[in-house]
């Protein structure tokens, strides 16, 4: 990443020093190497370090969750990287998790338990909701966004898969901003088409491909902003985006990065 003046602690230099952080963040694999994606990483490392939550990162000792191999259809992968992680997390004596990507939460929290991998696990709208909340993040007094038409889409593993709807919109409320909802959303949402490992393949035969799709109800719903809270919706959006005529102006951003410039992060 290229912020340098952003200190984000590892875990081993945190148990080095006889600490114990409050919360692990998992960057998961596209918030640390996709660049797109990092911009979200910072960004809510940068509200972290902002209201003193003391956490820290795997680092060097995080690797993938297994999801995409699950999603696949070999199991048997899945099973060897998940074990890995386990073994990592629990080597760390990590409790409380908290990711930016639906996909790593969904499957740590679902599936780990049945592998020896027990945490409480929250995902970063959740937690971004729950500092509005509490009055540590007082996005309001920054007018930034106010007036501005914002629409959120849902994940699906966040959304339909794990029954996260309000957090997202709570912590998008407190932008001051004109929210609007798409017309398929919450439990009847579209999927941005990068679920269940189809980000890793080419699209099968149709007539539409799915993120074309979606950006035509953004389209029609006048959004100058789709907020999103993943990083595949992140990459399906904004390359829907270049193909949707009059989009050209419509920004695709994280609930992380709407929170941390209402800050002034």
């Amino acid at each position: 990443m290229s912020n340098f003046n952003l200190k984000v602690p590892t875990m081993a230099s945190m148990m080095a020093n006889g600490e114990t952080p409050e919360i692990l963040f998992w960057v998961g694999c596209a918030g640390s190497y996709d660049e797109r994606a990092q911009r979200v990483t910072q960004a809510f490392a940068k509200i972290l370090n902002h209201v003193g939550i003391k956490y820290a990162v795997l680092g060097t000792d995080e690797s993938c969750t297994g999801d995409p191999a699950k999603r696949a259809g070999n199991e048997f992968l899945f099973q060897m990287q998940a074990m890995q992680a386990i073994e990592t997390l629990n080597g760390y004596k990590v409790t409380k998790i908290v990711t930016a990507c639906p996909h790593c939460f969904n499957t740590i929290k679902n599936e780990y338990p049945q592998l020896g991998g027990n945490y409480q696990v929250i995902h970063h709208t959740q937690l971004i909701a729950d500092l509005v909340a509490d009055g540590k993040l007082k996005t309001k007094d920054n007018k930034v966004f106010k007036g501005k038409r914002i629409t959120y889409h849902d994940p699906c593993y966040l959304g339909r898969g794990n029954n996260v709807y309000e957090a997202p919109r709570f912590a998008l409320e407190a932008l001051d901003a004109d929210l609007v909802e798409l017309k398929r959303c919450k439990q009847n949402g579209l999927c941005c088409g990068a679920g269940g490992a189809q980000m890793f393949k080419e699209p099968e035969k149709g007539t539409k491909d799915i993120n074309i799709e979606r950006m035509e109800d953004v389209k029609e719903s006048n959004a100058s902003i789709v907020a999103v809270g993943c990083p595949f919706c992140m990459t399906m959006l904004s390359d829907g985006v270049k193909n949707i005529d009059n989009l050209s102006h419509t920004a695709v951003l994280d609930i992380a990065e709407l929170t941390a410039l209402s800050n002034n992060l």
